[in-house]
């Protein structure tokens, strides 16, 4: 995909990046379907309580994580940069877990898959990248009410 770009005219090559993330296409019946991957993880802090939206049979929980990045800024002096990740929840079983523990500055572990998606605020369309979350590994214990 790089080496395409690279033969593009810039304008023409910013306008393909910007379509590429909400490509969608119909397979044909008989489409061999090609390997792809799609791998996040991230390790961090919850910055705010999990919310539940949708129905019973259709729900998801969001909540946010910050990660880090640590560098030294051209005066010589250390800098943190933090990055706020949206991450989804559709799995019925990990969405209770999530809802019932999960705690505003807990340390926690995240795998799942990048999403792209638009939402509609105020009359205007907003682009999303949102983590699907497929794995949470908790750093802290949480108590258990069942015990």
């Amino acid at each position: 995909m790089f080496k395409v770009l690279q033969h593009l005219k810039p304008a023409v090559a910013l306008n393909f990046h910007k379509n590429i993330r909400t490509m969608t296409r119909t397979l044909q019946e008989n489409a061999i379907l090609e390997k792809t991957i799609n791998n996040v993880t991230l390790l961090g802090r919850v910055g705010s309580v999990p919310v539940k939206k949708g129905t019973d049979k259709n729900s998801v929980v969001i909540f946010s994580i910050a990660t880090h990045n640590n560098f030294r800024h051209e005066t010589g002096e250390m800098v943190q940069k933090t990055d706020w990740h949206r991450i989804c929840v559709f799995k019925p079983s990990l969405q209770e877990l999530v809802f019932n523990n999960l705690k505003k500055g807990q340390r926690l572990h995240v795998s799942g898959r990048l999403t792209y998606g638009s939402s509609k605020e105020e009359n205007n369309y907003k682009q999303t990248a949102s983590i699907i979350a497929e794995e949470i590994i908790f750093f802290q214990s949480f108590e258990r009410n069942d015990m």
